[in-house]
């Protein structure tokens, strides 16, 4: 009596990894490692892009209020009166 329940126990076990062990080959053959180091890359560039693009706007708006204020501040031209 004990022995057919020793052997039903290893069939159980043995049929339990036969049908596991496909899903585990596939899951470690789909490189979700690389994908998710793939995607944090690309976030990465995204982010420095934006950071890139707020950086030169800003720029822009600098450069533009300095121009709107240059000819209030210009020295007045020196004028020869004789």
């Amino acid at each position: 009596m004990l022995g057919i329940k020793i052997q039903k126990i290893v069939l159980s076990v043995l049929a339990m990894s036969m049908f596991l062990s496909p899903v585990l080959t596939h899951a470690e053959s789909t490189g979700t490692g690389s994908t998710a180091a793939r995607q944090a890359a690309d976030q990465k560039a995204a982010l420095a892009k934006k950071a890139a693009a707020q950086q030169k706007a800003a720029e822009e708006k600098q450069k533009a209020e300095q121009a709107i204020q240059a000819p209030s501040e210009a020295p007045k031209e020196k004028t020869d009166e004789k």
